[in-house]
C-alpha cells in the first residue's frame, strides 16, 4: 500500500466500551475490534488506546507510515493548555491525553470530541450523507452534540460547538425547574433530562422502582401507563430541546446517536411535537437515525484525517 493512500484508523474512547476500526482509502472496513474501557484509571486508558493501534497495524502489516490515527473522546483539548476539559470521563479532564498518545505512539495523531466524530461519520457516508448542514446528537450516558457544514466539522474558537447538553432545558415546566443537579456544577442541563440515566431518574421519581431505559420503552410498549408517560415526558423535554437548536442553526438534518437512539418511537413523534417551539409556520429539518448505529463514532474518528 502506497503512502499516498494510507489506512485510516480510528478510535472511539468511550466512558464504558473502546472501539477500533481500520478503513481502507475508500471507506471499506478492515477490521474492526472493541474492548472494555477502563474505570477511573487514565494511564490504563492510555496504553489501552495505544495496544489497540499497535495491535491493529500488526494485524493489518502497517508501519507508522501507512496508517493514520484518528480518536474520538468525550469532551475535547483546551486551547489554552492542551488539556482535556469537559469530559464526563472526568478522569481525563486536566490530562494531555493527545500529548501522550502521540508521545506513546512516537507520531501525531488527530483527537476530537466523540459527538464531532459521530456528525461527521454520518454526514460523510451515513444517514445525512450529502446535506449541507447537519447537526448530530449523542444521547447515551452523557449528551452531546456537534456540527458538520459542507463536509467540514464546525469546532468553534472555544472548541465547544454543538455541546447543548449543557444548555439548560429550554421552556421549562413547573416539575422541570430547577432540574437535577448536573456533574458540570449547573442543574437542569439538558443531559440530566435526556442522558440514558435521565430517563432512569424520572422513571425512578415518578415509581419509586429503578428501571433500565431500555426497560422503559418495553414497559411502556406493554401498555403500562406510568413508563408511557415517562416516555411520553421524554418525547416532549427532546423536541424541546431539539428545536432549540433548528432555530439557532437550521439544519438540514439533525442524526441521533448513542443508546437513546434506539428508540424507534422518537423518529415519528419527535418532529409532531418541536413545531410547537420552532420559530417557522414550516419545519423541514429531518430527524433520522444512524445508518452505522453504534460505529458512527469510531468511523468519525477514522475521517477525522479527511
Amino acid at each position: 500500500m502506497s503512502k499516498q493512500q494510507p489506512v485510516r484508523i480510528g478510535v472511539d474512547l468511550g466512558g464504558t466500551k473502546t472501539e477500533i476500526i481500520a478503513l481502507s482509502p475508500d471507506g471499506e472496513m478492515l477490521t474492526r475490534k472493541r474492548v472494555a474501557s477502563p474505570q477511573g484509571d487514565y494511564e490504563a486508558t492510555v496504553k489501552n488506546v495505544v495496544n489497540l493501534v499497535r495491535g491493529v497495524e500488526a494485524k493489518l502489516g502497517l508501519t507508522q507510515e501507512h496508517s493514520l490515527v484518528g480518536i474520538g473522546t468525550p469532551g475535547a483539548v483546551s486551547k489554552d493548555s492542551g488539556l482535556m476539559k469537559n469530559s464526563n470521563s472526568t478522569w481525563l479532564n486536566g490530562r494531555a491525553l493527545k500529548r501522550d498518545i502521540q508521545l506513546h505512539l512516537q507520531r501525531p495523531v488527530r483527537l476530537e470530541n466523540d459527538a464531532n466524530c459521530f456528525v461527521l461519520s454520518e454526514a460523510t457516508d451515513g444517514a445525512a450523507k450529502g446535506a449541507s448542514v447537519v447537526f448530530g446528537v449523542i444521547m447515551g450516558t452523557g449528551t452531546g452534540g456537534g456540527l458538520v457544514v459542507n463536509g467540514q466539522v464546525v469546532r468553534g474558537c472555544n472548541l465547544i460547538a454543538g455541546e447543548w447538553g449543557h444548555n439548560p432545558l429550554p421552556w421549562p415546566g413547573p416539575d422541570e425547574q430547577p432540574g437535577p443537579s448536573c456533574y458540570c456544577g449547573k442543574q437542569g442541563c439538558i443531559e440530566t433530562f435526556l442522558s440514558g440515566p435521565g430517563m432512569q431518574a424520572q422513571y425512578r421519581h415518578v415509581t419509586g422502582t429503578a428501571l433500565s431505559a431500555h426497560g422503559i420503552v418495553a414497559q411502556a410498549a406493554d401498555g403500562d401507563e406510568l413508563a408511557e408517560t415517562v416516555l411520553q415526558d421524554y418525547e416532549r423535554r427532546l423536541a424541546k430541546a431539539l428545536a432549540s437548536v433548528i432555530n439557532v442553526v437550521d439544519p438540514d438534518v439533525i442524526v441521533l446517536g448513542g443508546g437513546m437512539s434506539n428508540i424507534e418511537r422518537l423518529y415519528t413523534r419527535v418532529p409532531l411535537l418541536w413545531g410547537e417551539y420552532v420559530f417557522s409556520d414550516v419545519v423541514a429539518t429531518v430527524l433520522k437515525a444512524p445508518i452505522h448505529g453504534d460505529s458512527s463514532g469510531v468511523r468519525g474518528a477514522a475521517w477525522l484525517w479527511g
